[in-house]
């Protein structure tokens, strides 16, 4: 090789340094949100410990598609969504920690595909700030790695309503329309009727601008998430008004009821408030939540001034529509129920942040920028402190399903059983049994029937703290397990 090229690949001149090349802007954006994501994965794992048994609602859905338990009692209000996510582990395997790795893993890769939605709209920063805030709310890093729907809901409603945004400006052409339908179809695949709440100010957005791909790609997207529920609601619940009739019945029935008090009460980590009473948590606590709704204005006024009102406007109104019915309509709280509205609003917060450190010329605030500094280390400090808590919590709770299992199982109550009563769907299914409850929002068998199983099978009726023994019990053997009376059917 000459030394004419040799100077060319040392940089050009003798003496001058060879200078690395640049990464594009593009590819440094996107790894400043991937290494959001890997760290949101890594925190979950850290956080949440794998080892956390499964949870009320994580058995109803990972029940319904496992060969190692029995299905339990799907009601209304419930889609399939959950259960098809997990079917790739939990058909096949009955490991927890299998299981959880699973979900933490891919919902990096979903919070990483929901920011990606936004590029272009967006500086890099600003995505990353917003998936941080998002990523790091106890909320998030508690139900990230469990099987519930709130936060898949999340994950489609960024998705969808990015790349409306970017259909709407110009930017990737039927890519972005085919994003819209992969998350309006995810978020109804999930919680079908939280989709229609996301969406309502879409669907008005476009019919009044008359922009008819829109419309069709969000329509197309709603249906085709949501149409295994309107056909098993037909199926099994007698037609779709009957099913949302019966699901709001669940719930408490539907209708005006402000519960803004009820979801601060949950934010000390409570995953269901009902009925909700008690003491409001430590206003250090809930200080975040009372301050965002302000830092996301201030988000929108930002944009607003800067002539990008839309960006910023439309994942405002949609999360204030995500949030309304959890607010307002309902008689408890449970603090998932609003991940689609916290997700939604990081867009603006995160905008508002960076307009609050840094002036228009790129340059830090002296004042500003180590104050605002302060405040999101002190709200990263309660979110872990919380997060801590919580998962303690949880953790004893499951075990102590767990022991009453093993105690069910040293007084001979093995599968093929049937375990009925108080919490009969998570211990039947630590158990390995089926359960069955012959009232209230479960009920799916009668006591005749319950009789007739004890012929043929192991059956125990569990009572709680001062409840009272079922009638078709109390003739069976009483024990006590921990605080709960457990009355053993006498085989043949």
């Amino acid at each position: 090789m000459t030394d004419g090229a040799n100077a060319v690949l040392a940089g050009g001149r003798r003496g001058e340094r060879a200078t690395p090349p640049r990464i594009p802007r593009r590819l440094r954006g996107d790894a400043l949100i991937a290494a959001v994501a890997a760290v949101f994965t890594l925190a979950q794992l850290i956080f949440v410990h794998p080892w956390m048994g499964l949870g009320w609602d994580e058995i109803v859905y990972t029940s319904q598609v496992t060969t190692h338990h029995p299905a339990a009692f799907f009601s209304a209000p419930r889609s399939r969504g959950v259960s098809l996510l997990v079917a790739p582990v939990a058909s096949w395997s009955a490991s927890t920690e299998l299981l959880r790795v699973y979900l933490a893993v891919l919902s990096g890769v979903g919070l990483y595909l929901a920011l990606r939605a936004w590029k272009g709209l967006f500086p890099a920063r600003v995505l990353a700030t917003a998936g941080a805030f998002f990523a790091t709310l106890w909320v998030t890093l508690f139900y990230g790695p469990q099987a519930m729907p709130n936060y898949w809901v999340a994950v489609g409603a960024l998705i969808c309503v990015g790349c409306f945004l970017r259909y709407r400006q110009g930017r990737s052409g039927r890519a972005a329309l085919w994003g819209v339908v992969a998350g309006a179809a995810l978020m109804a695949w999930m919680r079908p009727t939280d989709a229609v709440w996301v969406t309502v100010p879409l669907l008005v957005l476009v019919l009044v601008r008359r922009r008819w791909m829109l419309l069709l790609a969000l329509a197309g997207g709603l249906a085709a998430g949501g149409v295994e529920w309107v056909i098993e609601a037909y199926g099994w619940y007698g037609g779709l008004g009957e099913r949302l009739s019966r699901a709001s019945e669940i719930q408490g029935g539907l209708g005006w009821n402000v519960a803004v008090d009820d979801q601060m009460r949950s934010l000390g980590g409570r995953g269901l408030c009902r009925p909700c009473t008690g003491s409001m948590p430590h206003p250090v606590v809930t200080a975040w939540w009372i301050v965002l709704p302000f830092v996301a204005v201030l988000g929108v006024a930002v944009a607003v001034r800067a002539r990008r009102a839309a960006r910023t406007l439309i994942p405002f109104a949609c999360a204030v529509t995500a949030a309304a019915p959890y607010l307002f309509m309902i008689g408890y709280a449970a603090p998932r129920f609003l991940q689609p509205a916290y997700a939604l609003l990081a867009i603006p917060v995160a905008d508002a942040l960076w307009h609050l450190v840094r002036t228009g010329q790129g340059r830090w605030r002296r004042v500003a920028a180590p104050l605002v500094a302060l405040a999101v280390a002190g709200h990263l400090a309660v979110q872990f402190a919380v997060v801590e808590g919580t998962v303690d919590r949880n953790v004893a709770s499951r075990e102590d399903w767990a022991h009453v299992a093993d105690e069910l199982h040293r007084l001979g109550v093995r599968p093929p059983c049937l375990i009925t009563g108080h919490e009969s769907i998570p211990i039947g299914y630590y158990t390995g049994c089926s359960s069955g409850s012959t009232s209230g929002n479960n009920e799916n068998i009668t006591a005749a029937e319950i009789v007739d199983t004890a012929r043929r099978l192991p059956v125990a009726a569990i009572t709680g703290p001062g409840g009272g023994t079922p009638g078709y019990a109390r003739d069976w053997t009483p024990y006590r397990i921990t605080d709960l009376t457990v009355r053993v059917a006498p085989r043949g």
